[in-house]
């Protein structure tokens, strides 16, 4: 798989835009320090376009845009991660469950799915982060119960046909009980599908939460992209002018998204037989 990988640029692109991301995340404690962000302590010039002292320029506050993006990366891709777990641990519950009990188990499961399918996601999340309270927790469950319904779906089609598989027949046979045949010969074959599912998962998810972020659902106190476009929409960057603040956190929004997608489309290729064949 390594080397399959490995002859797709767009994939080994899309990592390396991932793992770069990733670095800043985890290392920025090591260079960036609470009074840098602090409004009350920095005493840089306001609303500066970039310069040398500030590459990115500084926000109304006098804080270094750079900085702040690195720093918002952090939440940002932890919000983004938790949440797809979340909606891929729930997705897939439900698409085995339904796609094994094909009676009135999966039928009920697959009537939920398709009433969640029906609801407005966007309208949905906000309403389920404005009754939970703003933070990170609210919108990550927001982002999770809106988002579960595409998994479950594709989780049950493979499913489907995983279990028309003969070999499926002669695990029943040598007295396989449902829990074993959905674990260890239905789950290991639909895994697949669902890595591919979850990076793209990913890319949906940093986008909601920078979009309920800006909607002012967020942690009014964290750094996270979001955060970063509604205080530069709301602080009078568009007004001023000052595309510096406005620009890193969308540049850095499409990047990250941009790199889980061609990662995924990559692995997909990789593992589904049909795509490498008419690649």
């Amino acid at each position: 798989m390594t080397r399959a990988f490995l002859r797709r640029p767009a994939g080994i692109a899309g990592l390396a835009v991932l793992l770069a991301f990733a670095v800043l995340a985890l290392a920025s404690p090591l260079f960036i320090g609470p009074a840098q962000l602090d409004v009350t302590q920095v005493n840089g010039p306001q609303l500066a376009p970039p310069s040398a002292g500030y590459p990115l320029g500084t926000d109304q506050a006098g804080r270094s845009i750079l900085l702040l993006t690195i720093w918002g990366s952090r939440e940002s891709l932890t919000i983004g991660l938790i949440s797809t777990v979340l909606t891929v641990l729930l997705g897939t519950a439900v698409g085995l469950l339904a796609g094994h009990y094909q009676g009135r188990l999966g039928k009920a499961l697959m009537h939920v799915t398709d009433w969640f399918i029906a609801l407005p996601s966007l309208p949905l999340a906000i309403s389920l982060s404005a009754v939970l309270g703003q933070g990170a927790a609210s919108i990550t469950v927001a982002i999770a119960v809106t988002s579960w319904t595409a998994t479950a779906r594709l989780v049950r089609a493979q499913t489907l046909a995983v279990e028309a598989r003969p070999f499926i027949e002669r695990a029943r046979a040598l007295g396989a009980g449902n829990r074993q045949i959905m674990l260890r010969h239905v789950l290991p074959n639909v895994m697949p599908l669902i890595l591919v599912s979850s990076t793209l998962t990913v890319a949906s998810a940093i986008l909601s939460e920078a979009t309920l972020t800006f909607l002012g659902l967020g942690d009014p106190t964290s750094v996270t992209w979001g955060s970063m476009l509604q205080t530069a929409f709301f602080g009078g960057a568009v007004t001023a002018g000052a595309w510096w603040y406005l620009m890193p956190p969308g540049i850095a929004i499409l990047l990250v998204v941009l790199g889980f997608t061609l990662t995924g489309r990559a692995v997909e290729h990789i593992l589904n037989p049909r795509t490498v064949q008419h690649a």
